[in-house]
């Protein structure tokens, strides 16, 4: 049986184009692999976690600086802040700490996203993890300068 060259033609580029795909597709599985394992990351802070109640964030914090049924803004010293946003059902959706000097109070990208983030020509640092499966993302934020300012965030995907 003699096969018509358009049909070696077509199975070559079936067979191509599924070893392309096969190669294409092993990286993206790995990387969505890794963004899905939050097991080296923070997942709180000052022990307040997402879907906390705000009752049980105000025990474990005290008595908040400003307070309103949305959201609560805390004072720790002269160098942190933090501010919990809450649903309507008062639960914890956003947990956002500023850290306002440099020093050892303040978390480096290895302890809030457990890796180093490589810092660009300024200084500064940027990086955000999506766990869609966990349902949050998780941000680390440095200026640059002599006075960095650090934002660690914690969100709720809604």
């Amino acid at each position: 049986m003699i096969v018509p060259p358009a049909c070696v033609r077509v199975f070559t580029m079936v067979v191509l184009g599924a070893a392309l795909a096969s190669v294409l597709t092993v990286p993206i599985a790995q990387s969505q692999r890794k963004a899905e394992d939050d097991s080296s990351v923070i997942h709180d802070y000052r022990g307040i976690q997402l879907g906390m109640l705000a009752d049980e964030v105000r025990k474990k914090l005290g008595d908040p600086k400003d307070k309103s049924d949305e959201q609560d803004f805390y004072l720790f010293g002269e160098s942190e802040t933090a501010q919990i946003v809450y649903d309507k059902t008062r639960k914890v959706v956003t947990i956002s700490a500023d850290f306002l000097t440099a020093g050892t109070s303040v978390p480096t990208s290895k302890q809030v996203l457990g890796a180093e983030v490589e810092a660009k020509a300024d200084g500064s640092v940027y990086k955000m993890l999506r766990f869609p499966k966990a349902g949050y993302w998780l941000s680390y934020n440095r200026t640059g300068g002599n006075s960095p300012l650090t934002t660690v965030t914690l969100q709720k995907i809604q």
